[in-house]
């Protein structure tokens, strides 16, 4: 089981690179400005994230909205920039579902009377 964690860990990169080349063939654009392209919209989407983070958790500290909820919706979009950071179209995909992702952490349904 572990050498098939430590396989898969090593195969991404390789296979991600060879989907980029084939990608940008099918295309007609260049890798290069499609990892550029990726790379500078996960750093803006990581920055715009930090000041979101800090507003969501003082709305959750003020009652406003759940914790958890913030905690989630940041922890997603994080993860997603540091994937559009990543060289490669798979690691975009996975960006792209990842902030595609809806997550519904909100208050409990109350009873209805």
């Amino acid at each position: 089981m572990r050498f098939l964690v430590l396989l898969i860990v090593l195969a991404f990169p390789v296979v991600d690179v060879l989907a980029t080349m084939r990608f940008a063939r099918w295309t007609g654009t260049p890798a290069l400005a499609w990892i550029l392209a990726s790379t500078v919209a996960g750093l803006l989407l990581l920055h715009h994230e930090r000041v979101g983070f800090r507003a969501r958790t003082l709305a959750a500290l003020r009652g406003d909205r759940p914790l958890m909820r913030g905690l989630l919706d940041s922890g997603r979009k994080v993860l997603a920039a540091l994937f559009l950071i990543l060289p490669g179209v798979l690691s975009d995909v996975i960006a792209l579902l990842l902030l595609m992702l809806p997550i519904n952490v909100g208050a409990p349904f109350s009873p209805q009377t």
